[in-house]
């Protein structure tokens, strides 16, 4: 049977149905960080002859892990509890501490399409980070991370390309802070940042105040974040903020002189905010909702952009979620077959001896 077989060992490598070599080495990368950040320091695993490998730094792990959630973000849930758990461990010094917000910031607004995950892991670590200086607790440090930036926004906006595309990455963030970031009151449920919501508008008013199509971009990126949420929240304090900067908006279409598609984003956007931005009062209940009979379905999306800056959600019709569209083979190859059936033959027949 072996001399007649056609397999050999010097055949391409095998890969199985499904696997993903990135992603393998992506968690082992993560796992062997968690391992040495656990072990490296215990004298049953290390000694001065294991120094070759050197010990992960702060930076390493959180880079690993921030790396692992952007390409994994749907094991942020099951993943959060146990990275928090290593930070704990990790973080224990002011020092540190604000490293790991300088580390989470960065990677927050440097990352493709990570604000979302970013701001979900802030809000997460400002609650179960164990450790609170004098100088601030972690959401604390945050914020005055993000205030830095913020006083920096009028020079921003009128900046170099490559100046204006960091600030709208962090404009990006800001807002997905102010929709995730929780802060506990001692009697009723979370409440949002209220110092973000005077931020963003600040944000926004200094983008409209330069009026190049790289700033109003990002407003309308912006504002088709949380739009909506920061109407309803003018709204309940008796504020006209957001019939104000739609205001600013329309003299802006009509003023301003900004290139053809732009223009057009600007009107649809108060297109969008004349229809109580897109909220359908007649909604199905959520129990039975789907994309075809509820038209907020998609609201609370996150939504990403591709490289030229275009959104998608899962709402795009291009974001086909149809596994038919994946032709998986599943036959063997003929060799292989044919190895195989031989084999069973061969045991067959050994069986009935």
């Amino acid at each position: 049977m072996i001399k007649s077989s056609k397999l050999s060992a010097n055949a391409p490598e095998f890969v199985p149905l499904g696997f993903n070599q990135y992603d393998f080495l992506l968690n082992f990368s993560l796992n062997f960080h968690i391992f040495l950040s656990i072990f490296v320091k215990d004298s049953a695993y290390y000694d001065d002859s294991d120094a070759y490998y050197g010990e992960p730094t702060l930076a390493d792990t959180v880079t690993d892990f921030l790396g692992h959630l952007s390409s994994s973000p749907g094991s942020f849930e099951s993943d959060v509890e146990d990275i928090t758990g290593i930070l704990n461990s990790w973080v224990t010094t002011e020092e540190l501490l604000k490293e790991l917000v300088e580390l989470i910031y960065t990677q927050s607004t440097s990352i493709p399409n990570f604000a979302y995950t970013g701001a979900r892991l802030c809000n997460y670590l400002s609650h179960h980070l164990i450790i609170a200086p004098a100088s601030g607790n972690f959401r604390q440090l945050l914020l005055k991370r993000c205030q830095t930036e913020f006083q920096q926004r009028d020079a921003a906006v009128r900046g170099e390309p490559e100046t204006q595309k960091k600030f709208h990455s962090y404009v990006l963030f800001l807002g997905e802070l102010y929709l995730h970031l929780e802060i506990k009151s001692g009697q009723g449920p979370p409440v949002r940042a209220r110092v973000l919501l005077g931020a963003l508008k600040d944000l926004l008013i200094s983008l409209f105040s330069s009026p190049v199509d790289a700033n109003l971009i990002c407003a309308v990126k912006l504002l088709k974040l949380t739009g909506s949420v920061l109407d309803d929240s003018w709204k309940e304090s008796g504020e006209s903020h957001m019939g104000e900067l739609i205001k600013r908006i329309e003299d802006i279409v009509l003023d301003a002189a900004c290139s053809r598609d732009v223009r057009q984003m600007l009107l649809k956007l108060v297109e969008l905010r004349s229809s109580d931005w897109g909220r359908v009062l007649a909604a199905a209940a959520a129990s039975s909702a789907t994309p075809d009979n509820d038209p907020n379905y998609f609201m609370n999306e996150p939504t990403f952009y591709t490289e030229d800056g275009t959104p998608f959600t899962a709402a795009d019709p291009g974001q086909s979620t149809d596994m038919s569209i994946y032709d998986f083979e599943d036959e063997m190859e003929p060799e292989i077959e044919e190895a195989f059936e031989n084999f069973c033959l061969e045991s067959e027949r050994k069986r009935q001896q």
